[in-house]
């Protein structure tokens, strides 16, 4: 039987009478590529937010490998193995894709940032930094300023900072949005590459990305949980494709 590493029990946030989140029950299962779906304004992203402390919730609670997360600060959730990327992309434009690999790996010498160091005393992350960009394939634009690299070529960088944290699991929130078609089968040959090892909980709207990536599915409207299974059961089910072509009220 597999583990259960992330799992929410009611979890509701409310904003000024406006519910969000809807008392959402959620289980992600060790060694699963899990997806989080759901048409516009379906409360993905908050959820996401709620998962990794950005957002406290107004009840319920969050429980990361058997511990209560629930109130942590976003910090000490990310030393716990949870680590998240943005639907934006919060990379540094004008350093290389190398130095912000580097960076992100400064998380092994703890709270500090070498900011007022030399340049050379960094160097011992070059190593490590490279196999990074080798393994989301950007051995070729190390030396390349973040500025000048494709969107798409960005999320790939973004992805590398986060595998850089050494997460036991990452939550990625939209890695394909605003993607050409080549740059989405890109980013989703990079999920299933990078899965091994840990376990990868997405934020996605598009069902034609999670078709064939994702273990199980969750499937959010208005803020509550529509459907859940693999693929084929959410795909097929009638309140999915009512609420995605908004045909019917749910």
């Amino acid at each position: 039987m597999t583990d259960t590493i992330l799992e929410t029990e009611g979890l509701t946030r409310e904003f000024s009478g406006f519910i969000a989140v809807d008392d959402v029950s959620l289980r992600v299962e060790t060694g699963t590529i899990h997806a989080l779906i759901g048409p516009n304004g379906a409360g993905k992203t908050t959820c996401f937010n709620l998962l990794t402390s950005f957002l406290q919730p107004t009840r319920g609670s969050i429980k990361f490998k058997g511990r209560d997360i629930t109130g942590m600060k976003p910090a000490m959730v990310a030393r716990l193995g949870l680590v998240r990327s943005f639907q934006i992309s919060a990379v540094f434009p004008h350093l290389t894709a190398l130095e912000n690999v580097r960076l992100a790996l400064q998380r092994a010498r703890g709270a500090s940032f070498d900011f007022w160091r030399s340049e050379s005393a960094l160097t011992v992350y070059d190593d490590r930094a490279r196999e990074l960009l080798f393994d989301v394939g950007l051995s070729g634009f190390a030396e390349t300023v973040v500025a000048d690299l494709s969107y798409g070529l960005k999320r790939a960088l973004e992805i590398a900072t986060t595998l850089a944290l050494d997460p036991e699991m990452m939550l990625l929130d939209e890695p394909t949005a605003g993607m050409a078609h080549g740059d989405v089968d890109r980013i989703v040959d990079l999920i299933k590459r990078i899965r091994t090892g840990r376990t990868i909980l997405m934020v996605e709207h598009n069902l034609s990305v999670v078709e064939g990536l994702c273990d199980k599915i969750t499937v959010l409207t208005r803020g509550r949980v529509l459907a859940e299974g693999d693929y084929e059961t959410v795909s097929k089910n009638p309140e999915v494709i009512a609420a995605y072509l908004g045909t019917v009220d749910v």
